[in-house]
């Protein structure tokens, strides 16, 4: 299989003009949209944002950079909250088992390591009734060690993992970075045993102890932690922060392998489809305006106090998101054993 490519997409006049609207007169209706008209007033109280972690990590930090901007868009608050467990699998029933389709209430979740969570064991909900529309990062998994440790490169490693088990810390499971560490063992022979260690936080922890021999996580948490920790290979088609990561090889230029560029951070905001169908007038609003925030000095502002390279940050549209879920799921499928726990 080639994976060269990237991942990274109303009312007529005339039912306008019918019954008490063209009573009320045309001209009005002509000058003044019905759907624009019936979104004026939205939204008239705050939102709320279901995210699938918890608290503190990175995506309640890009959460709040970008809400931080967009509710001065929208003139109301976004009220997160937090629902960790299960790989992710809670805020996700949480929010299609309590939330209103109304366009008040959001999702903002992690799309790779969530949509391979569906990959291996599928949701109690309908995933056809759910949809990302708008993906606002884009982040390579990588390997990673301490700076205390023994392997300075990725062929260090590779080599001590043919001699025995290496045990790798991930954030959770079934996750594109996780994804790429099997798979670089699987075409080495090296041997490596995931162990999830919920969110990036305690992964980094796990990793500075030495309790792990290495970390497989997004990079923009590791490059900003550059005294404590080493980048040794990353699984994109390209470098994008070769100054950061001291020129940290990709698996596919090192390994002359043909893997997918393995998004691992790639954060979006979803809705049910039903919340959308009822309310294109409210999504055409939501969507509009979100936009805007990543072209708003205010936002560049707030993002830089998360740290994080702002090379990643961008708006990807519906279709984009689509395409990125659909095909991380493909490429999971592939490997679902290995996600899985079990030996291919």
């Amino acid at each position: 299989m080639n994976y060269d490519n990237e991942f990274d997409p109303g009312l007529s006049r005339r039912d306008i003009l019918k019954g008490s609207m063209a009573v009320a007169g045309a001209a009005a209706a002509t000058s003044f949209p019905f759907s624009n008209a019936f979104a004026a007033g939205f939204p008239d109280r705050n939102l709320k944002v279901y995210v699938p972690t918890r608290e503190g990590g990175g995506a309640d930090r890009l959460l709040r950079s970008i809400t931080g901007v967009w509710k001065n868009k929208l003139g109301v608050n976004f009220e997160p909250s937090f629902f960790p467990g299960a790989a992710g699998r809670v805020g996700y029933e949480k929010y299609m088992g309590l939330a209103k389709d109304d366009m008040y209430e959001l999702l903002f979740g992690n799309m790779g390591p969530e949509v391979l969570n569906w990959v291996v064991k599928k949701p109690t909900f309908d995933l056809s009734t759910f949809q990302y529309f708008a993906q606002v990062d884009s982040d390579p998994g990588i390997i990673f060690v301490s700076r205390r440790s023994k392997f300075k490169t990725i062929d260090d490693l590779v080599a001590e993992g043919k001699k025995r088990t290496l045990n790798v810390g991930v954030s959770r499971l079934a996750h594109p970075a996780t994804l790429g560490a099997l798979a670089l063992g699987k075409h080495t022979g090296a041997k490596f045993n995931p162990i999830p260690l919920s969110g990036g936080k305690n992964t980094r922890a796990g990793v500075a102890t030495g309790e792990m021999d290495f970390g497989a996580l997004p990079s923009g948490g590791i490059v900003n932690r550059a005294k404590s920790f080493k980048v040794l290979l990353m699984f994109s088609h390209k470098n994008p922060l070769p100054g950061r990561s001291e020129n940290a090889p990709t698996m596919n230029d090192h390994f002359k392998t043909n893997m997918p560029s393995l998004i691992a951070g790639s954060r979006a905001f979803g809705i049910k489809k039903s919340a959308k169908a009822k309310h294109p007038d409210r999504f055409k609003k939501l969507d509009d305006t979100l936009k805007t925030v990543f072209t708003d000095p205010a936002f560049k502002k707030a993002y830089a106090k998360t740290k994080s390279p702002w090379e990643f940050v961008g708006y990807r549209s519906a279709a984009q998101a689509k395409e990125y879920a659909d095909n991380i799921a493909r490429i999971g499928a592939e490997f679902k054993e290995l996600l899985s726990g079990k030996k291919s």
